[in-house]
């Protein structure tokens, strides 16, 4: 894992150096930037994770071809037989000369042959040309911008904000209070961008032109080739094991995050049935009884006969990591669940190098509890849309909350409107614009054939599993210089659990049903028979008691004056309901405690 820098306009050396200090966390082990021709510049944060050798640090040359690569080619072994086949010669055992001979061969057809989590640009000499590309799932970020006739990307938006100016986006403003974070293509800034996952692009010097182009996306359509049960479950270990194996491969020391559940319990079973020796697993310790599954994770760590950690996490560190948030995530992002992954990885950073995780398998195989509930309600859509808004008439003036906020949905045309209102806010009283996010560029999704669970999870990939849990992980554990890896966003799985009839996956609000068969092969059941809970943080307890005076002194009346989109009394409402133990509104506390940190950490206005 690394970071990665590159512009088309020349800095001075000076300059270039404060703006790869920015991003030196990403990669503290080598930091090295070149200018080629008097018109590129290209800079790297290394993270030296294989091949340590200091012949594979970047930018790295081959040919008439310059790299600079975030990331990990998991196939790259195979990749390289193959090129040595066909005669290329090899001076490096890493993955960045697998990938940029790779280019050499193919061009911009190399990204279909990759398995992997990866950002990076390739400077071609000789067509005069830039040639990037981001992994299928957005694993790893990519910043861009294209102005006054120049390109410069980075890893993070700070080494491109740092010694230029670009005003704030009142728009992804608006779009984070509604969903916590920031969708692609925009960033928090007017004209820096975000390259989409599955997407490249070709940057011409010469006519200063930039194209991009989509190399991989999901398959909407109905699998028209349903195999029975024992197939797709004997397919679907099959890649989860070589997955898990492809990702074990470091020569630095690795562990695995274990939270007990499904997911991470599945992966570390397959991690420890992998290696000889004892693996590390790590998980997370509440005080709180209510969010702390410490429990079990060291359950399934004694069944598989890990060596385990158990981290604490407490009010006091936890405020210290609120403060530092907006320097590694740069933008602002208010999945609460980045306090707890910042923690995880600082301490996991002092054992191993590289961790593993279960992300993904909720996204895939239908696990999030919300799946049950939308399940349950997209009936009310077959009434006619005339009794539905008179419905909502009487109901979205009744005192209680719940049934007020049934009355809203009602009012919704469609239950994908629905479920992106969902995704949003379904209760917006404390906004001065009510209006939703605007989702057009998922209109596909929802239009295809799929029934409607299948849609909304192919919605949630490439939105929320992008967006917001990928941005929490790859901040959150690059900010402590610990790589993630996650076996069940192998590209493969994802295309094989878009194939699985959703009756093998979800039925009857049982969640995952082929994923808990594999995993119930190796470890016994009754180890997972309870709800389901999120990686969350007592933040509910916390602001009513020990951060209670930092989150009054935060949320002053005039510092939430500065914000846009907000109905100011009515926020300072919700405090007093929070502090009050009326109503539990710590979410709509925590988004405006992030946005007003980030406002002050880089003194911006809006």
């Amino acid at each position: 894992m690394c970071g990665i820098y590159g512009s088309t306009k020349i800095y001075s050396e000076n300059i270039i150096e404060k703006k790869m200090d920015q991003i030196k966390f990403r990669g503290p082990d080598y930091t090295s930037y070149k200018f080629y021709d008097n018109q590129v510049v290209f800079g790297h944060n290394r993270l030296s994770i294989i091949d340590l050798n200091p012949r594979s640090n970047q930018p790295f040359e081959y040919h008439h071809l310059s790299i600079v690569f975030n990331g990990q080619i998991y196939n790259y072994k195979e990749l390289k037989n193959e090129l040595i086949k066909d005669n290329f010669i090899f001076k490096t055992e890493s993955d960045t000369e697998v990938l940029i001979a790779l280019y050499l061969k193919y061009g911009k057809e190399c990204t279909n042959k990759l398995n992997g989590m990866f950002a990076f640009v390739i400077y071609d000499k000789k067509n005069n040309i830039f040639f990037g590309a981001r992994d299928r799932l957005g694993q790893k970020p990519f910043y861009y911008t294209l102005v006054n006739n120049s390109f410069e990307f980075s890893s993070q938006l700070s080494s491109i904000i740092l010694d230029n100016k670009f005003s704030v986006n009142k728009e992804s403003v608006r779009q984070y209070l509604i969903c916590n974070y920031i969708h692609e293509p925009k960033t928090i800034y007017n004209n820096i961008y975000k390259l989409e996952a599955g997407h490249s692009f070709i940057y011409d010097l010469s006519s200063k032109s930039f194209v991009k182009e989509k190399y991989w996306d999901l398959d909407y359509s109905i699998n028209n080739q349903v195999f029975n049960y024992d197939y797709y479950k004997k397919e679907l270990e099959k890649y989860i094991r070589d997955s898990v194996k492809m990702r074990m491969l470091s020569d630095v020391p690795l562990g695995v995050f274990l939270s007990g559940g499904i997911d991470s319990s599945l992966i570390a079973y397959m991690a420890q049935d992998l290696s000889t020796d004892k693996i590390k697993t790590f998980s997370i310790k509440f005080n709180e009884q209510k969010f702390d599954e410490s429990i079990y994770a060291k359950k399934i760590a004694s069944l598989i006969d890990s060596d385990h950690t158990t981290i604490n996490c407490n009010e006091s560190e936890g405020i210290d990591l609120i403060e530092s948030m907006p320097m590694y995530y740069d933008e602002p992002f208010a999945d609460s669940s980045a306090i707890p992954t910042m923690l995880l990885s600082k301490y996991t950073r002092k054992d191993v190098t590289v961790a593993i995780s279960g992300d993904g398998g909720d996204e895939f195989f239908l696990g999030y509890n919300r799946y049950d509930f939308m399940n349950k309600y997209q009936m009310i859509y077959n009434l006619p849309f005339s009794l539905r808004k008179t419905l909502a008439f009487f109901l979205s003036r009744m005192p209680i909350n719940k049934v007020s906020l049934f009355g809203n949905v009602l009012k919704l045309k469609n239950k994908s409107d629905f479920y992106k209102k969902f995704m949003g806010l379904l209760n917006d009283s404390w906004m001065s614009d009510k209006s939703n996010v605007n989702w057009i560029n998922y209109d596909d999704i929802f239009n295809s054939d799929k029934n409607y669970i299948e849609q909304i999870s192919d919605f949630d990939i490439k939105t929320y599993l992008n967006g917001d849990i990928n941005t929490k992980v790859d901040r959150g554990s690059m900010a402590f210089s610990l790589e993630t890896r996650s076996p069940l966003m192998d590209y493969r799985i994802v295309e094989l659990s878009r194939k699985i009839p959703t009756q093998l996956k979800y039925k009857k609000q049982n969640k995952k049903i082929i994923l808990k068969d594999i995993l119930y092969k190796y470890l016994p059941k009754e180890n997972f028979q309870r709800p389901k809970s999120g990686f969350k943080i007592p933040f509910e307890y916390w602001f009513r008691n020990d951060l209670k005076e930092f989150v009054l002194d935060t949320l002053s009346k005039n510092n939430l004056k500065d914000i846009p989109y907000i109905d100011v009394s009515k926020t300072l409402d919700y405090i007093e309901e929070h502090m009050s133990n009326r109503h539990n509104r710590y979410d709509v506390l925590w988004k405006l405690i992030v946005l007003i940190n980030w406002k002050k950490m880089y003194n911006e206005s809006f």
